[in-house]
C-alpha cells in the first residue's frame, strides 16, 4: 500500500473510533435515564402495592368472592 492509502485508512479508522465512542457516550446516557425511570416505576409500584393491601386488609371476604360469576 502507499503512503497516501495508509493515510486515508488511518483516517477512516480514527473517525471510526470517534463515531463508535459518541455511540458508546449516548447510549451510556439512555442507559443512566433507564435506569432513574425504573427506579421511580419501582418505587412507584411498592406504593400502590402498599396501598392496595392495606385497602384489601379493611375488606371483609364473603364465600361468594371465592365463586365464578354466573356467566362461566
Amino acid at each position: 500500500m502507499s503512503e497516501e492509502a495508509l493515510e486515508r485508512r488511518l483516517i477512516e479508522l480514527e473517525s471510526r473510533i470517534v463515531h463508535h465512542e459518541l455511540m458508546a457516550e449516548e447510549l451510556s446516557a439512555v442507559i443512566t435515564d433507564q435506569g432513574r425511570t425504573i427506579d421511580l416505576l419501582t418505587i412507584q409500584v411498592r406504593r400502590l402495592t402498599d396501598r392496595v393491601r392495606d385497602a384489601e386488609a379493611g375488606w371483609e371476604r364473603s364465600p361468594q368472592d371465592d365463586k365464578p360469576p354466573p356467566h362461566y
